[in-house]
């Protein structure tokens, strides 16, 4: 299943997944952010809303579209930079006046919302798109017919690698997409809550101002939520030429050893399985 990435909306989810925050030193971002439950995430974000200059409510480095399947090209004057391995969803929407009414998803893959660490930065987005080759996701999404427990989303995991001069490590903890904080029915009743009513308060944007101005649109692309680093992956951070290598596989099919040795062989052919492969590029 393909998409034009050029034309559709994407999302982020913040705080979804247990301990990422707080390995990330983001949590405090949140700290005046109320949730209904101890478990919610804390918010939603944008990462690429594809208006036209004439859109005044959208600002304009949202504009770019920064997903590129095969590299990430390092920002200007910004050093650190680490991979948010997770669970991108493509989501069919429906609207009733200016709300969203229904959100259904209809395929899945691999997600790398690569995020810059940084202190003073006044909203979420301003760490996510920094430009062309800021983020992307995997050529090959994974069509699903329902999104729930009984899915073959539901038997699925995501796994990390870094790649540095022909070492591989762990960068990722090895995680089940069922055990993200909130996951099918309730994280959709969730989203469309924040669609329809997030404010801009905190690190948090207004995003039904944003929809409205791209015309109610009938897609979008959500990652859902990163899983936590390893303790190698919560120290180290991107360099030079370093492979960033994001995986969506059927545990019920493959093993963490069958996933390891197809990254050492650089395999990323098998269909059942969502790779994300990118070479990291100092932008000069």
């Amino acid at each position: 299943m393909t998409f034009d990435l050029n034309k559709i909306p994407a999302f982020g989810v913040a705080g979804n997944f247990t301990g990422h925050l707080e390995q990330a030193g983001e949590a405090r971002d949140f700290i005046n952010i109320k949730s209904k439950d101890a478990t919610a995430p804390k918010g939603i974000f944008p990462t690429y809303l594809p208006a036209g200059k004439e859109e005044k409510v959208i600002p304009d480095f949202l504009k770019e579209n920064p997903f590129d399947s095969h590299k990430i090209v390092f920002p200007q004057k910004d050093e650190k930079l680490q991979i948010e391995c997770e669970c991108v969803i493509a989501c069919n929407l429906e609207w009733k006046e200016n709300q969203v009414c229904n959100i259904k998803p209809i395929a899945f893959a691999a997600s790398n919302d690569c995020s810059i660490r940084k202190e003073g930065a006044k909203k979420i987005s301003e760490k996510k798109n920094w430009g062309k080759a800021s983020k992307g996701y995997s050529e090959n999404f994974i069509p699903m017919g329902s999104f729930d427990s009984k899915s073959i989303i539901n038997d699925y995991k995501i796994a990390c690698y870094l790649r540095r001069e022909n070492q591989l490590f762990e960068y990722g903890e090895n995680s089940f997409v069922k055990d993200y904080s909130y996951i099918y029915s309730q994280l959709l009743d969730w989203i469309k809550e924040k669609f329809n009513t997030q404010e801009n308060e905190g690190p948090l944007e207004n995003l039904n101002s944003y929809l409205l101005e791209l015309n109610k649109p009938s897609q979008v692309m959500i990652s859902i939520g990163a899983t936590r680093y390893t303790q190698w992956g919560t120290v180290n951070f991107l360099k030079d030429k370093d492979e960033s290598i994001v995986i969506v596989y059927p545990a019920n099919k493959y093993s963490e050893e069958d996933i390891k040795a197809l990254v050492e062989k650089k395999d990323y052919s098998s269909k059942d399985i969502s790779f994300l492969s990118q070479t990291i590029e100092i932008n000069q």
